[in-house]
């Protein structure tokens, strides 16, 4: 018989583990208790709900958060993700209905076969490149492409999937909105059903309009398919704003673009840091120190008048972990200038120095709908000059939207105008190009001309203002160098933006000047590295007193010009008279073939050159290796690389001017460029003359080249007409070394160079 003892032994044996096993969920032993939310409005429970489970599976995680929307974006520059942010805020503001907004590359998208059917996808993509989708979408235009895909239950149909798409092209492009097209054809094949019409954005007119007249019919189809009525929510918050006065001073953003950039910079503004290197890139770009800049065109260099600039500058990458190659793209993450963060202040009250440094935490309400758009928390200050993109026109979306917190009647009567008058908009806000802080300034009849001591305050949530202001996003430029001669150092090279607006009567119907944000960003920061304090005002490198600015331009006014911070949050890209840049690298396909055999024709007038000075350099840094190790004959049986290049005038604006002729020596005549200088040379019948006439000149030499030596081609530069112009001649050329036409034989060649990769294009509009 066992005693009283054994059985409490056997007791506690039992009990003991069922206990440990158990902690979790029994509050006496300090399990967790559970936490009742009333309508589920508790963002951190949310959350939780949508993060169990497979993180991978999309549709769980619609059933588990009870959503009828996902939106999957496809992005490359962020803008994408801006307009499916913005579908599904207008989901919810129209219908009640919250959405998941996801990145397809984090997702298993064989799970489309399982989406209910009283749900519906959106897709809201880019075409990037030759008709190519963002990197993040390549993965899903993989699966879609395969004619022998199987979704997760084994099928290959999707009648079950209701879906959206809009896509983000450019018209000056051949493949305009291809990524698009391709997945709506599909869809379509594979049994899906298309709400309403797929949309098409033209960023070469206008995204924005494009959007905006797309998709209103799209949400009638849209109600009538799921079965919801306008009306369920009205405007609802995204993010709760909250000041807090008690945080410590180390873990506050001033500007950091990523958690490891914050402690950096607190530990280097203390003296105690060690610097965290390693593990560069989009989300957490690196302060690259400025090792040499200079101004590009010979008229500005030599402080002779003009009114543009080119900037070289080189970053230096030492260190960091970062590499490159030839043909890669470089972002550079500018700051907001200075007047617009003074201006976008001093319009909501918070100019003052306790209240523009003040320290805020935002938190998503939603996480799956609208994400902190940048790392909090952060000062007034910091948003504005880092953070948000104060310094873009105004969209008419987000005019309209803010004219319910006018501080009057007639102000918002204004803003109303402009945000429903589409003419109107386009007369008065985006032909000026003015900027949000601009418009709620013009609406109110405030001076737009600073200091902005008498702004009337504009009492706008600032929840509202992290809503409708999108995040300032990197800017992109090619990278004018190799890694093999410039293993440790990337060279940009920039055209100065600044253009003469359209008038405005917010500006009194005179002209002026728009600067390019980034543009304008990278001059400030050469001539700082320089050793000059003041930026140029008017393109000449001089400085100038009152009068001379005014006399300077005839048909423009301009009181003022841009600077910016250069000194970077806690004064950290400004360490012993060294500036830095954050930046990061961007991969692209725009390669040269690994053999010098091959011939190489490259097509790039004004910062076109930029990467081909890099494929260049690239050659040059090979035949050195050749020649030394075969000796001075180890070139002989390279291809010809030739470079059609064009400006404006040869002592004016002829970009590396002083480096050509040394690359044609060492590439010992294997380089040959040709120049067109469209103000000094003309055609026989007067007209300029551009690269593509060069190109013309020399068809009886390239054609074969093409055509019987498989040369690859290159083009780099305007989109809208020089890119064009180039593929007509080259369409010439092949129709008649192919003894047809332009129109059959020309356009037969082009396309298969094309899809064989043998014409590659970089352009922009």
């Amino acid at each position: 018989m066992p005693t009283q003892l054994d059985l409490v032994i056997i007791l506690l044996t039992i009990s003991l583990p069922l206990l440990y096993f158990y902690r979790e969920s029994l509050p006496f032993i300090g399990g967790k208790p559970k936490v009742a939310y009333q309508n589920g409005s508790a963002s951190g429970n949310v959350k939780k709900v949508e993060e169990a489970g497979d993180p991978r599976d999309f549709v769980a995680k619609m059933e588990r958060a009870g959503k009828r929307a996902v939106i999957f974006y496809g992005s490359q520059t962020g803008t994408a993700e801006e307009y499916a942010i913005r579908l599904a805020k207008e989901a919810k503001s129209r219908f009640g209905l919250s959405s998941l907004v996801c990145d397809p590359e984090e997702h298993d998208m064989n799970l489309l076969d399982q989406v209910p059917e009283n749900a519906v996808v959106f897709f809201v993509v880019a075409t990037y490149g030759e008709g190519e989708p963002t990197d993040n979408a390549a993965a899903l235009m993989e699966l879609l492409s395969d004619t022998e895909v199987e979704f997760s239950q084994g099928g290959n149909r999707l009648e079950n999937l209701n879906y959206v798409v809009f896509g983000l092209g450019n018209k000056t492009y051949e493949f305009y909105n291809e990524i698009a097209k391709k997945i709506d054809n599909r869809l379509t094949e594979l049994g899906a059903k298309r709400i309403g019409e797929r949309g098409e954005g033209d960023d070469d007119k206008s995204m924005e309009e494009d959007y905006l007249a797309w998709k209103d019919p799209m949400w009638e189809s849209f109600s009538k398919v799921l079965g919801v009525e306008e009306g369920g929510s009205g405007d609802v918050a995204d993010f709760v704003v909250t000041e807090i006065t008690n945080h410590p001073p180390e873990k506050v953003y001033h500007g950091e673009l990523s958690p490891r950039a914050l402690l950096a910079a607190s530990g280097l503004s203390s003296g105690t840091s060690t610097p965290v290197n390693g593990g560069y890139g989009i989300k957490n770009p690196y302060p690259a120190p400025v090792l040499a800049s200079k101004e590009l065109f010979q008229l500005a260099s030599k402080g002779e008048e003009g009114d543009r600039n080119c900037v070289h500058i080189e970053f230096d990458i030492t260190g960091s972990g970062m590499t490159y190659q030839h043909g890669d793209h470089v972002g550079i993450w500018p700051s907001n200038p200075d007047v617009e963060v003074d201006r976008i202040l001093s319009v909501l009250g918070l100019d003052s120095q306790e209240k523009r440094f003040g320290i805020i935490e935002i938190e998503s309400l939603d996480p799956a709908l609208a994400k902190v758009p940048f790392p909090t928390p952060a000062t007034y200050d910091a948003i504005f000059r880092h953070y948000l993109d104060i310094s873009a026109v105004a969209s008419r979306q987000t005019i309209s939207f803010l004219a319910r917190y006018a501080p009057s009647e007639s102000a918002r009567e204004k803003l109303t105008n402009w945000g429903t008058n589409k003419e109107l908009y386009a007369r008065e806000i985006d032909g000026p190009a003015l900027k949000l802080a601009e418009v709620l300034q013009g609406a109110i009849g405030d001076s737009i001309d600073p200091p902005f001591n008498n702004s009337t305050i504009w009492s706008i949530p600032f929840d509202r203002i992290v809503s409708s202001v999108p995040r300032l996003q990197p800017r992109y430029y090619s990278i004018s160098s190799s890694s093999k001669l410039h293993p440790s150092s990337i060279h940009v090279t920039a055209v100065v933006l600044k253009y003469q607006s359209a008038a405005s009567p917010i500006h009194h119907h005179e002209p002026r000047w728009v600067f390019g944000l980034s543009t304008n960003f990278i001059l400030n920061v050469k001539i700082a590295h320089s050793g000059s304090n003041t930026p140029i005002t008017n393109g000449n490198g001089n400085d100038h007193n009152d009068d001379e600015q005014k006399n300077a331009l005839e048909s423009v006014t301009m009181k003022k010009f841009p600077s910016y911070k250069l000194a970077g949050p806690r004064n950290t890209y400004v360490q012993q008279n060294v500036y830095k840049v954050p930046i990061h690298v961007r991969r692209s396909t725009f390669r040269l073939p690994t053999s010098p055999k091959v011939p190489i024709i490259m097509i790039g007038p004004g910062t076109g050159v930029a990467p081909f000075r890099g494929f260049v350099q690239e050659r040059v840094a090979l035949a050195r290796k050749a020649i030394e190790k075969n000796g001075p004959d180890a070139l002989k049986d390279w291809a010809p690389l030739y470079l059609f290049y064009g400006c404006r005038r040869s002592n004016e604006d002829f970009l590396y001017k002083d480096e050509w002729p040394e690359y044609e020596k060492e590439l010992k005549g294997v380089f040959k460029m040709k120049v067109a200088f469209s103000r000094e040379m003309t055609k026989a019948d007067g007209g300029k003359v551009y690269v593509q006439d060069l190109i013309h000149d020399l068809r009886s030499e390239l054609a074969p080249l093409i055509i019987n030596k498989r040369a690859y081609i290159y083009i780099c530069g305007d989109a809208k007409s020089m890119s064009k112009a180039v593929e007509e001649r080259l369409c010439q050329m092949l129709g008649e070394a192919k003894g047809g036409s332009a129109e059959v034989e020309g356009v037969k060649e082009l396309k298969m160079l094309k899809e064989r990769n043998r014409l590659m294009t970089d352009v922009w509009s």
